[in-house]
């Protein structure tokens, strides 16, 4: 199984043996100089060097409001303050609003449809290819509806983000929030995570919790869900980018 390790701003896989551990830092061993921007020296002086942003490619399947509110974050802070850039969006559909914000932001598209392969097998490497052509530091699904698969993992395991709007490991699946209405919870939430290849039982990054009312349906109930969701989603992926983090088995320690 592979572990993943930051090497001058990129990821280089390589394989191990025992407990599986992922890390995400600089080009210094010590975890402690992701705390303090990288220097330089100049002409006798110690000069701190403007941080790199981390590359981000964000994947979606519809209107795209998680990738709207991370472009919307980007630009209000601004990208060496956010710590993040968007590369560019993928698809597994096209004609979709998702594609058309990131056309309006000037992003570079592709769209991988799954019908156009013979095989998943072959459409999941496809997609890594695609994804991997923008040389992203993290992959952020932001409502992307399909399950990538062996390659995609090999490529991105450890640095692929996905939201969920429950709180895991409660509720996983592609129902999560009928299904919480359906128990009787009395909070649910959502969750951001690792994806990993089973169904929504990756590294748990950071949870959001929501209140169910009484007179709560799905949909009211899942839209404010998606605020929250939003919300914690730019949060996490600023601090991970800022900040360099660790996977220790199930456990995500942000820097």
């Amino acid at each position: 199984m592979p572990v993943s390790l930051l090497t001058v701003g990129r990821f280089v896989d390589f394989p191990v043996s025992g407990n599986v551990k992922h890390s995400y830092e600089g080009t210094s061993a010590n975890s402690a100089d992701l705390d303090v921007p990288r220097k330089t020296r100049r002409k006798g002086l110690i000069v701190a060097a403007k941080p790199v942003a981390k590359r981000l490619v964000v994947l979606v399947s519809g209107s795209g409001t998680n990738l709207q509110a991370l472009l919307d974050a980007i630009e209000t802070t601004g990208v060496e303050a956010y710590g993040a850039e968007i590369v560019a969006v993928g698809a597994d559909r096209g004609g979709i609003e998702g594609l058309a914000r990131a056309e309006r932001a000037g992003l570079p598209t592709f769209v991988c449809r799954v019908k156009e392969y013979g095989a998943r097998d072959e459409w999941d490497a496809a997609l890594a290819e695609a994804v991997a052509a923008y040389e992203p530091d993290l992959v952020v699904s932001a409502g992307f509806m399909k399950i990538v698969g062996k390659e995609f993992l090999a490529r991105f395991g450890g640095r692929f983000i996905n939201t969920h709007p429950a709180l895991l490991p409660s509720f996983p699946g592609a129902h999560g929030v009928r299904d919480a209405l359906a128990y009787g919870a009395r909070v649910t939430g959502c969750t951001v995570h690792f994806v990993d290849d089973g169904v929504d039982t990756g590294p748990i990054i950071a949870q959001g919790v929501v209140e169910i009312r009484d007179e709560d349906d799905e949909s009211a109930l899942h839209e404010r869900i998606k605020e929250v969701e939003r919300r914690l989603l730019v949060d996490v992926v600023g601090r991970l980018a800022r900040n360099g983090y660790r996977i220790e088995g199930r456990k995500v320690v942000i820097q």
